[in-house]
């Protein structure tokens, strides 16, 4: 509880240093606490009316995201992406257990921060979407599921065109001709194309979009429509 000492560590992690790789190490981490230092000074006047569950890790993680749009002004910051995670999900056991409760926080967390957005005035400027390397199996294996492929996402926001599906619901089945044994999903659509419409969203050009997904020409369409 020093602050000698706690000044001590920080002038061991951010001096500079003779060997390249060191020097690098501590320039990054000095960089790292004073910006810490800018966006504390910005955030600290922030304060929002709308609740979230402080027993929620992952709505903590979104009132913060809320603050530091609400300080973009003071941070000069014009067009953001935020990451945020939610693990949990990899259940090969207790999976009707848990998965209700993984749901439940996950609907807690997003309803927030989407009225957080709306009291902001910033509704239709901010968009929330999932993203997750791989799906569940439709197969049981006695207390859970394995590893599937295809899987759906939420996609959220005062611009998004919501309340219907997307892409070519599956068979919810073990036999049919949309997957590839023990359920695993044949996807719809792919990654690509949400990705995709959310980047024309996002301001990216025709060019651009290519860049940035350079598979995208191999699907019918870059664009699903689901933003407005």
């Amino acid at each position: 509880g020093s602050a000698e000492a706690s000044n001590l560590l920080r002038d061991v992690i951010t001096e500079a240093r003779t060997h390249v790789m060191e020097h690098a190490f501590n320039a990054v981490t000095k960089r790292s606490i004073d910006m810490e230092t800018i966006v504390n000074a910005a955030l600290d006047p922030i304060t929002l009316t709308t609740t979230f569950d402080q027993t929620n890790y992952f709505a903590r993680q979104l009132q913060v995201v809320a603050r530091l749009i609400a300080a973009r002004g003071a941070l000069g910051t014009k067009r953001q992406v935020f990451f945020v995670s939610m693990g949990g999900f990899d259940n090969h056991d207790g999976l009707m257990t848990q998965h209700p409760e993984l749901m439940a926080t996950f609907n807690s967390a997003v309803t927030s921060f989407y009225n957080a957005t709306v009291e902001l005035g910033v509704a239709n400027k901010v968009t929330t979407f999932t993203a997750s390397d791989f799906g569940r199996t439709l197969a049981y294996n006695g207390d859970g599921s394995d590893h599937g492929w295809g899987s759906h996402h939420f996609i959220m926001g005062g611009a998004v065109k919501g309340g219907q599906f997307y892409g070519t619901a599956p068979h919810i089945s073990l036999e049919t001709d949309d997957q590839v044994g023990q359920g695993r999903l044949l996807p719809s659509t792919a990654v690509d194309q949400m990705a995709a419409t959310l980047g024309k969203w996002f301001g990216l050009s025709n060019s651009e979009l290519t860049a940035v997904l350079p598979n995208i020409g191999r699907f019918a369409t870059s664009n699903l429509g689901f933003m407005g």
